[in-house]
């Protein structure tokens, strides 16, 4: 009896310790993150990528889903995945955003607008907790060079310093220097 309490018990903390690694970032539509921006005002993280792009399919598995990026994301934005080549109408600010011309690789207004123009994926653009763009960052990152990117945003430190300068003393706190 005695050791299969201890069973129970080891395997309930495997589970549970298996289930904390696996934490996923909960992915919003764009109208679905400004909406809840307006009740609990939080940064806008848009993580824009095509279908095609092999980049963004590595970030998607590497970076999003590495599981303490993907808890310090859920905590500190609303992240939503923009398909830059979406057909679907945007509603934001008054205006209705759409994809002009459907074929070939023609983008999104929305994703022209969010990367102003400089049309590169992956691409990751932030916004601030009033909708408005802060920027956007261009390519691909591991989880380990997401970390320091993540944190500028989120704890405002755009404001007070470039990112060449914040990075210079920058101490990693989520990710161990393998994850790239």
């Amino acid at each position: 009896m005695k050791h299969r309490f201890l069973l129970l018990l080891l395997l309930s903390a495997l589970a549970t310790g298996s289930m904390a690694q696996k934490e996923k970032v909960h992915w919003y539509s764009f109208q679905k993150a400004v909406q809840l921006n307006k009740e609990n005002p939080k940064k806008i993280l848009i993580d824009v990528y095509t279908d095609w792009c092999g980049w963004c399919k590595k970030m998607k598995k590497t970076t999003f889903n590495h599981p303490d990026i993907a808890r310090y994301i859920n905590k500190n934005f609303y992240p939503v995945r923009f398909d830059a080549e979406t057909n679907k109408k945007v509603h934001f600010k008054g205006r209705t955003f759409t994809r002009k011309n459907e074929s070939g690789r023609n983008p999104h207004e929305l994703a022209a607008a969010l990367l102003k123009g400089k049309m590169s994926y992956p691409s990751v653009a932030y916004l601030d907790e009033k909708n408005q763009l802060i920027t956007a960052v261009p390519g691909y990152y591991g989880p380990q060079k997401m970390e320091p990117i993540l944190k500028f945003f989120a704890n405002d430190i755009y404001k007070k310093k470039s990112f060449k300068a914040y990075k210079k003393n920058f101490e990693p706190t989520l990710v161990d220097k393998s994850a790239d």
